[in-house]
């Protein structure tokens, strides 16, 4: 039985995590606090709190039904499809104060994708080493920064790209995630083709990983091309002591990143090069905590001893003076043959002499360097052991709050055969907002009851949304007057402004469908059953009952065939 329990513990001890690990499990539980959310109903799935104002350090999406923060590549995008010709300087702000105080310590350390192309990683299967190639290939990020990132959402304002069309983070937090609530069961009929193009991309980079040491990091990763202008100048993450160094190299060939030295842009601080360094010239810059044992600086060498009669020249020491006075008065007197004897013995005497003097000084000061060393040990010791203790009451902190504290969304959901609460909505200047030449600024649902009335969630950035609205203009065509169809925007997707030039991009301003804007407040899309996924469909009776309730796209024949149920 001590054998087993031995062994356990030698087990445990081999696969112990690193403190990098633990960080990186801490960052992962920290940022999706919300557990709930993935066992949540309706829409309260996703957190909308204040703390989606501010952004994860690290590639975690807005989606995911843990998530507590944005993800800032995703918040870049959508700044810069609203910016127009204005800055958006609230996120570049944010991304920049990131960069400065961690660099790419963020990709080492805090990122959840990061985390998991280090696990993929780890599976047993031959590996592909880095080269010239790869560090040609590394290159590529940047290209996907500028197009996806930033060209692309300027130019074709409203599409956050990267994130729509390639950005695994979103597939796998937002989306699998969410389709693995089964109280989102009805999501899997809203599966088209760009989910399959997403799961496709998300799989390929998942295989690339466990044989390419962080794939999508090195080649594809926007924001880890972001931070990596900020690595030389942020005041946390590795650093290089030039005059140390002798450049053997061998912190280049440990690093499994495409750095060309360390602390460059590519490197992602993960200080798997500090124990390497035979010369120990690599170090941690600005934290304590993360120092490893082969960092610590040695404390300053004793200078080295001068030569026993120099030293008792230079010092005059008393013991050197005695000496010589006895010198003086055996040299008196004698030959020269016992002269030179005798200054060979009193040499010899003072040799000893020194030499068992500067012993006893040597010991004195390495006993000395030990204490010294001991407690820099402990105090780091110390600041570990407190940042830890912050950093568990922090996560405590947050499960609880997101959990059982946070406020949630209230709304009282009226379904299929319930009956339509009343509502007021603000309209958008298009045809069907005009009756007799004058415009209704606000939609009222009381003001038509007793009119089979269709109402349309969209927003302008969710293509089955721009794909379905034509078939609800065709379909107001054929019935006319005989029902009322209003197309609500989605709360807080875009500015009333920026939905009204996609309006009038679109040509859709000559339209019969009333265009109205949902609010936060009103929450119109929660309140008639909507989830976390757009469109939605409802269809009230001229008795003003639910009579038809639609998750997704909808047919232009379903549509007609719900509205002539409902007359």
């Amino acid at each position: 039985m001590k054998n087993f329990f031995k062994k356990l513990g030698g087990w445990f001890k081999t696969h112990a995590p690193t403190k990098r690990r633990l960080i990186q499990l801490y960052s992962v539980l920290l940022f999706n606090a919300n557990i709930k959310g993935y066992f949540g109903k309706g829409n309260n799935v996703i957190f909308r709190g204040g703390t989606k104002y501010l952004c994860t350090p690290g590639l975690n999406c807005y989606s995911c039904p843990g998530a507590i923060t944005a993800c800032p590549l995703g918040a870049l995008q959508n700044a810069m499809a609203s910016s127009k010709t204005r800055a958006p300087y609230y996120i570049i702000g944010i991304l920049c104060l990131l960069g400065l105080m961690l660099g790419r310590t963020i990709c080492g350390f805090l990122c959840p994708t990061g985390l998991g192309q280090d696990l993929l990683y780890k599976i047993k299967t031959p590996k592909l080493r880095k080269s010239r190639y790869t560090r040609f290939f590394s290159y590529f990020k940047y290209v996907l920064l500028a197009v996806f990132v930033i060209a692309i959402p300027v130019i074709y304002q409203g599409i956050p790209a990267f994130c729509k069309y390639i950005c695994p983070a979103g597939t796998f937090g937002g989306s699998l995630f969410l389709l693995m609530n089964p109280n989102n069961s009805d999501f899997f009929a809203m599966l088209g083709y760009l989910f399959s193009w997403k799961f496709v991309v998300l799989v390929v980079f998942a295989v690339a990983s466990v044989f390419i040491y962080r794939f999508f990091c090195r080649f594809i990763c926007p924001l880890g091309a972001i931070l990596g202008f900020f690595n030389k100048f942020a005041l946390i993450g590795v650093s290089l002591d030039n005059g140390k160094c002798t450049d053997c190299g061998l912190c280049v060939q440990t690093c499994k990143m495409d750095v060309k030295r360390v602390g460059d842009h590519e490197c992602i601080n993960c200080g798997e090069c500090i124990p390497v360094c035979p010369t120990k010239a690599i170090g941690w810059k600005g934290a304590k905590l993360f120092l490893h044992p082969s960092a610590t600086d040695d404390l300053p060498v004793p200078a080295v001893e001068k030569a026993p009669l120099a030293a008792m020249a230079a010092n005059g020491s008393e013991n050197g003076n005695s000496v010589l006075q006895d010198l003086n008065a055996n040299v008196s007197g004698t030959t020269e043959t016992d002269t030179v004897e005798v200054f060979k013995k009193s040499n010899s005497a003072l040799a000893t002499e020194q030499t068992s003097k500067g012993e006893e000084l040597s010991c004195a000061r390495e006993k000395k360097k030990l204490t010294s060393a001991e407690k820099i040990l402990k105090r780091n010791f110390g600041l570990q052991i407190g940042a830890w203790a912050l950093a568990v009451v922090l996560l405590i902190t947050a499960l609880v709050y997101y959990n059982f504290l946070a406020p949630t969304n209230v709304t009282q959901v009226y379904a299929l055969g319930d009956k339509c609460p009343d509502f007021t909505l603000t309209t958008y200047d298009t045809q069907g907002a005009y009756t007799n030449g004058i415009k209704a600024d606000k939609f009222s649902s009381l003001e038509h009851k007793g009119t089979v009335t269709v109402i349309n969630f969209w927003y302008t950035t969710c293509d089955p949304c721009v794909e379905e609205l034509p078939y609800f203009e065709s379909v107001k065509e054929k019935f006319g007057d005989k029902i009322v169809m209003v197309a609500v925007h989605a709360a807080n997707m875009a500015s009333e402004t920026e939905v009204q030039s996609f309006i009038d991009g679109k040509g859709w301003r000559d339209w019969q469908i009333i265009f109205a804007q949902d609010t936060s407040e009103t929450d119109c899309f929660s309140m008639l059953g909507g989830k976390s996924a757009y469109p939605l469909t409802v269809v009230v009776n001229t008795s003003g009952i639910i009579t038809f309730v639609q998750q997704g796209k909808t047919s232009e024949a379903a549509l007609s065939a719900a509205i002539e149920n409902a007359m």
